[in-house]
């Protein structure tokens, strides 16, 4: 059977002068969305006619009011049984290191903030961040593609490779 994941796009705003990352707090849709309560980067589902950095400048404009200016392929990651009801994720994940605007506070799925690099990993978070959040926030680090299988809302396992 072909894989047909759904593609999306997930993005980490560092901040200009300070060690920290823009993350929304997602908290206002209720215990209903699979993300309630948890941190996370800015993105989301790519739509049918629009390329990978089309939908991550889109998301982050809708998402956080802000036009990204330098944005680099930090990697990607297969989520298979990662979806509500064991859908397929595939993700393109992207440093922004420079952008225009001003954060937003809030937006339809939660608060923004700035949160202090060093902080995140104390943060509620997706079990499976703590695997490849490190890679996105060393700046050195060469492009991975990784891929993390879930089951029943956990990770079941984490592997990649870098080029």
């Amino acid at each position: 059977m072909p894989y047909s994941p759904i593609l999306a796009t997930l993005g980490y705003v560092f901040h200009p002068t300070e060690p920290k990352v823009l993350l929304v707090h997602r908290t206002a849709r209720g215990a209903a969305d699979a993300h309630h309560g948890k941190y996370n980067g800015l993105g989301g589902k790519l739509e049918r006619d629009e390329d990978i950095v089309a939908g991550l400048k889109r998301e982050l404009l809708e998402e956080a009011g802000l036009t990204a200016t330098a944005l680099h392929l930090a990697g990607t990651i297969s989520w298979p049984g990662f979806g509500k009801h064991g859908e397929d994720w595939f993700g393109f994940l992207f440093r922004i290191t420079q952008f225009t605007g001003e954060a937003i506070a809030t937006n339809d799925e939660g608060t923004l903030h700035w949160v202090p690099i060093a902080d995140v990993p104390a943060l509620p978070l997706w079990e499976g961040d703590k695997f490849f959040l490190p890679l996105i926030f060393d700046p050195s680090a060469r492009p991975f593609h990784g891929v993390m299988p879930y089951s029943g809302g956990r990770p079941t396992g984490w592997s990649f490779a870098q080029l």
